[in-house]
């Protein structure tokens, strides 16, 4: 019986030095895969799949935005017009994903594309995504992107 406490006790110290969860699973996998939905919820440019990926209490500030959305009224507003686009399309590069505990947080680069006039458009940005992992769903808690100079 002791040596199962001092296992467990092992586990649980070593789950917690890492950032891991408790339950096994890698946290950054998990943001990585957060991150990936996202991607996909922009690239299908329906706003309220967009939206649905921000925590009720996000705080975005957006690539084109000129203020803050911080609300989930100002969250959908920023993304209301997504489906106006329907071939703008992010592709990420470098990623750094670090997790402390129930925080995720995902920094890098990413490249919005759309089609305009015939042509590719092509607007490479930075980005810093913050979730939280609530009842086993990472959802984005912050989000700033902006055009690199």
């Amino acid at each position: 019986m002791r040596v199962v406490v001092v296992a467990l006790s092992v586990a649980l110290l070593s789950a917690c030095a890492t950032g891991t969860s408790v339950r096994g699973t890698d946290g950054k996998d998990q943001v990585a895969a957060a991150t990936a939905a996202w991607r996909a919820a922009y690239d299908s440019r329906d706003p309220v799949r967009i939206t649905a990926m921000y925590e009720s209490d996000a705080v975005l500030w957006g690539t084109t935005a000129k203020t803050v959305a911080a609300n989930p009224a100002a969250v959908a507003e920023y993304f209301k017009d997504a489906g106006k686009r329907p071939n703008a399309r992010v592709a990420f590069g470098e990623q750094h994903i670090r997790v402390y505990g129930d925080v995720g947080v995902n920094t890098g680069s990413y490249t919005f594309s759309d089609v305009r006039d015939g042509q590719t458009v092509s607007v490479p940005a930075r980005f810093t995504m913050v979730f939280r992992n609530r009842d086993r769903k990472w959802l984005i808690v912050a989000h700033h992107s902006s055009r690199v100079p």
